[in-house]
């Protein structure tokens, strides 16, 4: 039943949209070649999924973001494990962080070009570092709030570190990570199609940057829709996948 109730609100929130857009171009405020219409967007949509170009550059772009997010995520809470634990150590690597965290990933191409070359690595670093800080901060934020009972309770058992860490404490904190996860993902899935924008010769930005340059905004469109699309699957699939470890570790997030 929530399913259906659910299906039924998206259903009708992108009717509402496509309604607003397909009176918009109606009006005929906006020449044809400066806002297409839904139908030719549409038709754009199916000849970039016909002549097999779509497929391509969606492979190319899940690639780069899958190792780029996968890297990030565990050194994010490696790090963010230690670092939480031994909380005078992270006093000093805590002002670091806040300097490095709101720079833009953009902000370092240059740098990142140089060191790293061109090709696929620039866009994977690009969304490493989108990724890093949230699940850093969010893993050393929920370490610092799990409660001191499960931390007693696991010294009765006489546990060592490694095991306190990863039976205990990571579980506690898996919640609060959780959003971590999520906050990546959208910031590194957005910094991974403005870095293939910048440098790239594939992918989903680069789509974009093409039909831009080919003055063709109705293949402009229908590659935003598709980057829409895949981060809504990419954030369901990470939904699935918590759910799945907060169930096998019987933690539960409140917020979800």
């Amino acid at each position: 039943m929530n399913i259906i109730k659910k299906s039924f609100h998206v259903l009708v929130s992108i009717s509402v949209l496509v309604g607003i857009w397909q009176i918009v171009c109606a009006t005929g405020r906006y020449e044809p070649s400066l806002l297409p219409s839904p139908m030719d967007v549409v038709r754009s949509m199916k000849e970039l999924l016909e002549d097999g170009t779509l497929i391509l550059h969606i492979q190319v772009s899940m690639t780069r973001f899958l190792i780029g997010y996968i890297t990030a995520s565990i050194a994010g809470i490696v790090l963010g494990l230690i670092l939480g634990w031994y909380q005078k150590l992270w006093a000093f690597i805590d002002p670091i962080v806040q300097v490095l965290r709101p720079i833009s990933p953009i902000a370092w191409f240059p740098f990142i070009v140089l060191w790293f070359g061109i090709g696929d690595a620039p866009a994977i670093v690009i969304i490493f570092i989108a990724a890093f800080y949230p699940v850093l901060l969010s893993t050393v934020n929920g370490i610092r709030k799990v409660d001191q009972v499960y931390l007693k309770v696991a010294q009765n058992f006489e546990m060592n570190q490694f095991q306190l860490l990863t039976k205990i404490v990571l579980p506690a904190a898996f919640p609060i990570i959780a959003n971590g996860l999520h906050m990546a993902l959208g910031s590194s899935w957005v910094f991974l199609v403005a870095g293939e924008m910048v440098g790239a010769q594939s992918g989903l930005g680069y789509l974009i940057i093409d039909a831009r340059n080919s003055l063709r905004l109705d293949l402009v469109l229908a590659g935003i829709i598709f980057i829409g699309l895949s981060g809504l699957i990419l954030d369901m699939i990470i939904k699935k996948v918590e759910k799945n470890i907060e169930s096998k570790w019987g933690v539960q997030n409140g917020s979800k």
